[in-house]
């Protein structure tokens, strides 16, 4: 491959990833031309884009960026998994896809700088809470407080709410009450 060539696909790299800062390392060798067609077409459905790289010149693009740490696992043949709307979602669709199919390798993911290896480090980032996951706990662990005060502050007066109920029950049939003392 003549230099202006290899220039090209790590420029392409570059434009292509620019604005990717969390991706999955997959091996697809040994899937026929048909469970690779049917994997992809799972995955595109799901917004999920799988694209095959040449290690060397990848290495090149990655470097300096976000996606450097996966640079250790740019070897044999590699594929890229990025897309929907969280990393973590690319691994949950991921890990699921591999008990599919077994020529599936899952080699490596980095999400936020921080790397995960292999098939174990993988279906781990799968178990995160996607972004909006994360914030719908955030703010369920932030309300809740404010709802048990609301909770607390509501409880007595219900309670003084039945007693003024039984003063007026008492009068009205006619009893007379008594002071509490």
């Amino acid at each position: 491959m003549s230099k202006p060539v290899k220039e090209m696909i790590v420029s392409e790299y570059h434009r292509r990833f620019e604005s990717v800062d969390s991706a999955v390392l997959v091996e697809i060798r040994g899937m026929d031309a048909n469970a690779n067609n049917q994997f992809r077409g799972e995955l595109a459905r799901n917004g999920i884009k799988v694209t095959i790289l040449k290690n060397s010149l990848a290495r090149k693009a990655f470097t300096g960026g976000p996606l450097e740490g996966l640079n250790e696992a740019l070897s044999g043949p590699t594929a890229i998994v990025t897309g929907a709307d969280s990393v973590v979602d690319v691994a949950r669709e991921l890990v699921r896809c591999a008990k599919e199919y077994e020529a599936l390798d899952l080699k490596a993911a980095i999400l936020d700088g921080e790397y995960f290896e292999g098939e174990a480090g993988i279906t781990q980032l799968s178990n995160y809470p996607t972004r909006e996951e994360a914030q719908a706990t955030v703010v369920a662990l932030a309300l809740s407080p404010y709802k048990n005060v609301v909770g607390a502050a509501s409880a007595p007066g219900s309670r003084l709410l039945g007693v003024v109920k039984q003063i007026q029950e008492k009068l009205e049939n006619g009893e007379t009450i008594s002071k509490a003392g």
